[in-house]
């Protein structure tokens, strides 16, 4: 049996091994020319990230596909590739709600690669204040979950920040209770982030009762409170499982099997045209009959569309509000200026927050 298996694998395998020495020539042909775009970009002061541009990349080369590789796979294997060869020209280093082995350090490699340099932050607050301090090139900030609604403080931030969005990541959530042991024994009280323990309010209601809620900065916090205490619980995901040395008492315990947070990648620079855009925006309008009305108008009557509508107090005490919204199309698209034209003019404040390539 393995004889008549070798004999009909080896072929196969010698293929395999030659279509891999070809890759490795032209993925290394590939980053020598990604080396002289460097040069270039160096001459220009250009910068060594441009998200539109590998969105392009990816998209074209999703069309070109037939396959058997699916979408998802180009995007992960050229993600990598682009990743590696932006390392050849400089370490990048982007800022995230740390410790170790959040979901927000997951999704800056979902987003950026594994060859980014990570630089974990003990609050969302801080995130902002390495970015605009220089520390990092890029922050990675949680905007909404599909279960709990929008990051209050992350919204707050982005009205105070002269940062600008620059990408964004809908991130699939799946949240397992970790111990040290393995199961519950002993365990008195569970710890997490305040949004994780609303995704899974009801499985613990069910299934674990007995265990006091405790709120902490991250789920990653809980995790690193649990691996140095049998009485603790935490929720998180693998990459902090694997970190803190705990068990899976129980997986995918978030109330929501389809729950998603999207995050968004904060940054200096202004990202260009992608030609699958999102916009987004904090306008206020005067508290009068009809100003949302008014307000809104211009982008109907210019076809854009609007994906997100989110409201905050303005904090005044006076019951105003400001509005964030997304919509669809780059600022520099002309349907999109010019209804942000109209729309300046009629606000009692409107701010751009970035125009991105939009997640595919």
């Amino acid at each position: 049996m393995d004889d008549e298996l070798n004999t009909r694998l080896k072929p196969l395998r010698e293929r395999i091994d030659a279509l891999d020495a070809q890759l490795i020539a032209l993925l290394n042909q590939r980053a020598a020319v990604a080396l002289e775009v460097g040069e270039v970009k160096k001459h220009f002061n250009a910068p060594v990230f441009r998200p539109e541009r590998e969105q392009q990349v990816i998209a074209r080369l999703q069309d070109l596909s037939d396959g058997p590789l699916a979408g998802e796979h180009i995007s992960a294997i050229w993600r990598e590739i682009m990743a590696a060869s932006r390392a050849l020209e400089k370490t990048l280093k982007a800022a995230f709600l740390g410790p170790v082995g959040t979901y927000s350090e997951e999704a800056m490699h979902e987003y950026f690669g594994q060859s980014i340099e990570g630089l974990p932050c003990p609050s969302i607050d801080e995130v902002f204040r390495s970015v605009e301090a220089g520390a990092a090139e890029f922050g990675v900030v949680p905007i909404e979950n599909s279960t709990e609604g929008a990051v209050s403080r992350t919204l707050d931030l982005l009205l105070q920040t002269q940062l600008l969005i620059g990408g964004e990541l809908a991130l699939p959530i799946h949240h397992n209770l970790l111990t040290l042991g393995g199961d519950l024994t002993g365990v008195t009280r569970v710890c997490a982030h305040p949004q994780a323990l609303a995704q899974c309010q009801g499985w613990l209601a069910s299934n674990a009762p007995h265990l006091e809620r405790q709120a902490v900065a991250s789920n990653a916090e809980g995790a690193r409170l649990a691996a140095g205490d049998p009485t603790v619980a935490a929720i998180a995901g693998d990459r902090a499982a694997i970190h803190y040395g705990l068990q899976v008492a129980h997986a995918l315990i978030q109330d929501d099997p389809h729950n998603r947070t999207r995050f968004v990648m904060i940054g200096k620079e202004p990202t260009g045209v992608s030609g699958n855009d999102l916009t987004s925006l904090i306008v206020s309008v005067a508290n009068e009959p009809g100003a949302m009305f008014k307000l809104l108008e211009p982008l109907a009557r210019h076809g854009v569309s609007m994906t997100r509508f989110e409201s905050r107090p303005a904090r005044v005490g006076t019951w105003e509000y400001y509005f964030y919204i997304d919509v669809e199309g780059h600022r520099d698209d002309a349907s999109v200026a010019a209804a942000l034209a109209e729309l300046g003019a009629k606000a009692e404040f409107l701010k751009i927050l970035g125009s991105y390539p939009r997640a595919r």
